[in-house]
């Protein structure tokens, strides 16, 4: 069954998308460690997002004993219960999302999918894997060695960092707590899916997102598609 947690209350003119916050911790559960499978809404609140050339309503919620401890946020949108939802696993990334940067497609690809979401219901889950998992710093770090020729992922390789660190298993705790269980996925990246259909997820399809190429990210793009099989059409990424 799919369905998005809910407020008790159903007062006039309440977003039907607000969830249920979970109820604070007792003392018994004080230094408790989060059950890997369970995790419970903390909070939500109603925060007006600017989407291309519209302002939608969003919720925003926050998660009580996500596994790895970070503080992702959940992003809903759109029509509210749509019987799948269309979801978004969004990493963290500073220089994309926030300053713009044309070294990645991750704030275009942050736009992309807050508008598409906004259009039929779903969620965006933002999760805190800057530079795929190792960081602010260690990313900023990899640029310089591709600046000297290395991949994306050689770069990482070259720090002694993993190609790609990031767990889903806190994107997995959040999409129960919000009460889903069957999803499409918008994504290009195959290792989401894996990753959520191993922790019980169902993916009914994949929804491919754009190819947002600019004269700076060419080569990091081709690196995703041909190193760890993004569905990028190489065609699109030839000079």
């Amino acid at each position: 069954m799919n369905r998005t947690a809910r407020t008790g209350d159903s007062a006039a003119g309440a977003d039907p998308r607000l969830v249920r916050p979970a109820p604070a911790p007792d003392d018994g559960e004080q230094g408790r460690a989060p059950d890997r499978g369970s995790a419970r809404v903390r909070t939500s609140v109603t925060v007006p997002l600017r989407c291309a050339d519209r302002t939608h309503q969003a919720t925003v919620a926050t998660f009580h004993d996500l596994v790895d401890g970070c503080e992702h946020l959940a992003v809903l949108l759109g029509p509210p219960h749509p019987a799948v939802p269309l979801v978004r696993l969004h990493s963290e990334c500073l220089t994309g999302d926030v300053f713009g940067s044309e070294r990645c497609d991750c704030g275009a690809q942050l736009d992309e999918a807050l508008t598409r979401i906004a259009a039929v219901g779903g969620v965006l889950l933002y999760l805190r894997q800057e530079g795929r998992g190792i960081g602010l710093y260690n990313k900023l770090d990899a640029y310089r060695l591709q600046d000297h020729g290395l991949d994306t992922y050689a770069a990482n390789r070259a720090l002694g960092m993993d190609d790609d660190a990031r767990d889903y298993t806190a994107a997995v705790q959040m999409l129960r707590a919000l009460g889903h269980d069957e999803i499409d996925l918008l994504t290009n990246n195959p290792d989401k899916r894996r990753q959520l259909e191993r922790g019980g997820i169902r993916v009914r399809r994949v929804v491919a997102t754009a190819v947002h190429l600019t004269a700076h990210n060419s080569a990091y793009l081709q690196a995703k598609a041909t190193v760890t099989a993004h569905t990028l059409s190489m065609e699109g990424l030839r000079h």
